[in-house]
């Protein structure tokens, strides 16, 4: 009885460590979109730092071929793509929005996606949270729209930055790409696609930026946003079920509004903080085992 609760409690803490990473991920994102670092140059930073950590790993324990079809086309949508799209979202919106769009579109998307390529059924939990997401970002669209004329740009990449990610899950879930298989390619097959491009053709601006914006983008992007955070993400479904990991992620909107709030400075008001707490509440609803509605 004491080994199974030690277990739990091992699986809570790993998905809040989770969450809190992920969270964390969304602030420092913006901290590098409006610093003088370029989007393409976190890309760059995210990407070759993770891959040179992994190198020696793959090479040693975990080695396959990188150029499958596979391997390969889901490290461009989930690695490439998400990549270029989320931080130039970042760079022209808001740690709140993003804050707010991602995690709630993510799993819209996924819903979306896995209904009609896997044919995947949505449960009344399921149906019940994507509803309070789609009303909580329909708020915050039509609050945009009201004030602008028009929806932001940089919300428009992050809608296309979840649309990606969405499609990666489905897509490693379908070919059962293991969490280090989908970290290793996501790495090196970026690096080997986008590093000639950016190096030849791209705006950079590292060597204007500040030693402590490169090495704090370098720590988060390449090592805690994406080696730590996957090894804590696959230990809590493997301990409290994808059910329990899922629920914990609801806390993402609501961490990254504070410290969004607290640290860069933004402002919310009353609709912000209303679909922040709908977001929440619709990704831990979604992610209930057990009915809050009666039906199928």
């Amino acid at each position: 009885m004491n080994m199974i609760k030690n277990k739990h409690m091992l699986g809570v803490l790993c998905a809040l460590a989770a969450a809190l990473i992920w969270s964390g991920f969304i602030i420092v994102s913006r901290m590098g979109g409006i610093s003088e670092l370029t989007p393409y140059d976190v890309i760059a930073i995210r990407y070759v730092t993770c891959a040179g950590l992994l190198l020696p790993i793959w090479a040693l324990f975990f080695r396959f071929n990188l150029l499958q079809l596979k391997f390969f086309a889901s490290a461009l949508i989930g690695g490439l793509a998400y990549a270029i799209f989320a931080f130039k979202g970042f760079e022209l919106s808001s740690a709140l929005h993003g804050g707010i769009l991602l995690p709630g579109l993510i799993p819209v998307f996924v819903a979306f996606i896995s209904m009609h390529l896997i044919k995947v059924p949505l449960s009344s939990n399921k149906r019940l949270g994507l509803c309070l997401i789609v009303v909580a970002i329909a708020m915050l669209f039509g609050k945009e729209v009201v004030s602008m004329g028009h929806m932001p740009r940089g919300d428009v990449y992050f809608v296309m930055s979840a649309f990606f990610w969405a499609w990666f899950s489905v897509l490693i879930n379908k070919w059962h790409i293991t969490p280090w298989q989908a970290t290793c390619s996501l790495a090196f097959v970026t690096c080997l696609v986008y590093m000639p491009v950016y190096l030849l053709f791209l705006p950079k601006n590292i060597s204007q930026s500040g030693l402590s914006e490169i090495a704090l983008q370098v720590f988060y992007q390449g090592f805690l946003a994406t080696i730590i955070q996957m090894l804590l993400y696959v230990k809590a479904v493997k301990l409290i079920g994808a059910q329990g990991m899922g629920s914990f992620m609801a806390l993402v909107p609501v961490i990254a509004g504070l410290l969004g709030i607290s640290i860069l400075q933004e402002s919310a008001g009353w609709i912000l903080w209303l679909a922040l707490l709908l977001v929440s509440i619709g990704v831990w609803v979604s992610n209930r085992s057990k009915p809050l509605l009666k039906g199928k």
